[in-house]
């Protein structure tokens, strides 16, 4: 049986996961060594997937002792908006940054904050191995000014520079051929195997012959469709953990996109992804026949998939179901379904 995928949700969930995302924001936005703090994100992701409030306070509470969450470091001097970009990348600075944007939100509002800030931070996307990104996505979709401004302190906390856009002529409208260019590039070949994502990504982007792919892809109305089947059909052909964050990642950037549709995000969006490169083993995506062939695969019931996510301790398992559904839901595409019951062992 095929099954819709979840139908949207209201912006806000209940007193209960409102009290559990106030305390989760008494934590800093990463835990050693800066590895990121999924917590609030799948606690919003496990309400919407009909998680009930005790299973939300079970799972934060585990998440909490598994990972050994911390405070943010203590403030250091207060962020101004005339310097706000001087100190980005100092993670010593969490809690100045985190300050200076919920106040910024307050003032401004979230779409006006958001466009403001989000194309100086767009360059800086791969930070935390973008989790800022899925941070103030959610923040977004919850309309939840508190969230957005957290997130976006912790994107200037952990903002990791890549090479910058230059304007040059973009060279093709395929996202795949960026991910096949950059594999051809001989020095990324030597790289070694990184324990973080973003490790790898910044090592990558340090490549000289990889600087000029940030401005390949042109960008247009249809990209982030584009990207979106192009990051579907990349973790189909490889479960990969590196790949599951393009799937995810570009759900998020379609939700940030309903505040502030910077092409610029998308562009080092991608650029990111293409840095992961290595990091999934130079993979070549699979052809139509074989996508085609696993979109019609035998496949539980969404409502089957989800319920096996809601008891999972893996917050990638929670992230990729609800962004494959989410995903499935806009582009229609019953590939997400399969990968989402793969990812959840439920077929083969």
């Amino acid at each position: 049986m095929v099954a819709t995928p979840l139908a949207g949700h209201d912006a806000h969930g209940g007193e209960g996961l409102e009290a559990l995302l106030a305390e989760a924001r008494r934590d800093s936005v990463e835990f050693p060594v800066a590895l990121a703090n999924h917590g609030p994100m799948a606690l919003t992701v496990l309400h919407r997937l009909g998680a009930s409030d005790a299973r939300l306070q079970g799972y934060f509470a585990d998440y909490r002792r598994a990972n050994g969450l911390i405070p943010p470091p203590p403030p250091a001097a207060p962020v101004e908006r005339a310097t706000w970009a001087d100190h980005l990348g100092d993670r010593s600075r969490e809690a100045d940054y985190r300050a200076f944007f919920t106040r910024e939100v307050t003032t401004l509002g979230i779409r006006d904050a958001v466009g403001r800030y989000l194309p100086a931070l767009a360059p800086g996307v791969a930070g935390s191995a973008l989790h800022p990104l899925m941070r103030l996505a959610y923040g977004v979709s919850r309309n939840d000014p508190s969230e957005v401004g957290t997130a976006l302190g912790y994107w200037a906390a952990c903002f990791l520079p890549l090479p910058v856009a230059t304007g040059a002529s973009p060279e093709t409208d395929d996202p795949d051929e960026v991910l096949a260019r950059v594999a051809a590039i001989p020095g990324l070949r030597k790289l070694p195997v990184f324990d973080h994502l973003w490790y790898g990504i910044r090592a990558a982007a340090a490549e000289p012959d990889f600087a000029p792919a940030v401005d390949w892809l042109r960008i247009g109305p249809g990209t982030l469709a584009r990207v979106a089947a192009t990051s579907l059909a990349l973790f189909a052909g490889t479960m990969d953990f590196a790949a599951l964050h393009a799937l995810t990642g570009t759900h998020w950037v379609r939700m940030v996109a309903t505040v502030c549709p910077d092409p610029l995000l998308l562009r080092h969006f991608w650029q990111t992804v293409a840095a992961l490169v290595p990091a999934i083993g130079f993979p070549q995506l699979p052809d139509s026949g074989t996508l085609d062939a696993w979109r019609n695969l035998p496949c539980p019931d969404w409502n089957v998939i989800t319920e096996k996510a809601v008891t999972s301790a893996d917050e990638h398992d929670i992230s990729l179901v609800y962004s494959a559904s989410e995903e499935q839901r806009v582009y229609g595409d019953r590939l997400y379904q399969v990968v989402a019951a793969r990812r959840m062992g439920l077929i083969a």
